[in-house]
Formats: C-alpha cells, sequence, structure tokens
C-alpha cells in the first residue's frame, strides 16, 4: 500500500518527532520514519493513530487509485506566491462518515453565490468544538439556521446569523453541521 504521511506531515510543517509525540499512545520518531517510508508495514491501527495525530482523515494519507490529487505549484506565504521547497499535493473532498453538504446560492457574509460547504455533521456532546464557527442547525419544519455559532448551552445553540441586522438563533438542536471546507468555482 503506498502512503502519504510523509507529504502530509511536510505539508502541515510536522517533524517526525511532532508527530510520534502525538500519536495516541505517543511512539518514536524512527517508527513513524519506517512506517513514512514503508521499511515497516503500515496496518489500519497505525494509519488511524498517524491520521489522529495529523489531524486528517485516514483516507488522505493512503493513494487511492481512483482520486486525483492535484499538485501544488505555489504556496502563498507573507513574501508571496513561493516555489513549494518539496512536492506536495492537494487531495480533493471526499465524501462520506458523517459529512453533509449544503450550496450557498445568494452571496452572504463570506460565502459567495455557487460556493458549496463540507459539514462535519456534530452530535450534541459535540457541539463546544464548534463554538466560533459557521454551523448549519436544524429547526422545526424542515427549515434551517445558518451562522456563526456563539454559544451552547444543555442542547441548546445560539447561532448568529450571517445577514446584518438579522436576530440571534436560539436552537433546541439534536445536531448541527460546523463547516469544514469550502469549495469555490471562479
Amino acid at each position: 500500500m503506498l502512503t502519504r504521511i510523509r507529504a502530509v506531515r511536510k505539508a502541515k510543517g510536522l517533524t517526525l518527532h511532532d508527530v510520534a509525540e502525538r500519536c495516541s499512545p505517543p511512539t518514536t520518531a524512527q517508527t513513524i520514519g519506517r512506517l513514512e517510508t514503508g521499511t515497516r508495514t503500515v496496518s489500519v491501527g497505525w494509519l488511524n493513530r498517524i491520521a489522529a495525530a495529523l489531524g486528517v482523515e485516514t483516507s488522505e494519507l493512503v493513494t487511492l487509485p481512483d482520486r486525483q490529487d492535484l499538485d501544488v505549484a505555489a504556496v502563498l506565504g507573507a513574501d508571496g506566491a513561493t516555489a513549494p521547497r518539496a512536492p506536495i499535493t492537494l487531495s480533493p473532498p471526499r465524501a462520506g462518515g458523517n459529512l453533509i453538504g449544503m450550496m450557498v446560492d445568494v452571496t452572504q457574509g463570506d460565502y459567495r453565490a455557487g460556493d458549496e460547504l463540507w459539514l462535519e455533521r456534530l452530535a450534541p456532546d459535540d457541539f463546544a468544538r464548534a463554538v466560533n464557527r459557521d454551523v448549519l442547525v436544524p429547526r422545526p419544519v424542515g427549515r434551517f439556521g445558518f451562522g456563526r455559532l456563539v454559544a451552547t448551552e444543555a442542547g441548546k445553540v445560539q447561532v448568529l446569523p450571517l445577514a446584518p441586522g438579522t436576530r440571534q438563533l436560539v436552537v433546541d438542536a439534536g445536531w448541527l453541521g460546523v463547516v469544514r471546507k469550502l469549495v469555490r468555482t471562479f
């Protein structure tokens, strides 16, 4: 199996030691290096541990035959756009798990008409992870609220809509979707 552990680690600016310390339970930099180079066989358990340490989905660490990754030509930094120091690739968003989608029909806030949003669906126990993030919240009768999550308390969420002059929503939500990826066509 071909892995992309090294490419993802370097794209995140982490050392072998950083990843080893972030693994649960922690491991050694040498072990991570062996897994990256293929000197040691990568099991599903190792992929899951390393993905969690890197903060990515496990599928982003393997090369899949049906996935078209994009070569990175430049990195935009404080000094402008520069060529990457080593080859980097970007993986397109992949559906699955607890992801849901949302389309933007009318420009609101930072979102433009035509944008596609990929949201991670969260259960009430995880709502606090989404504070100060843009969220989609179900409301009665098939309606939804969308905006910045400002607070959570006892299953209720307080959402500040993006449109100016609109009132804060307080909703008793069974779930919410937090924006994870923005896909924009120019």
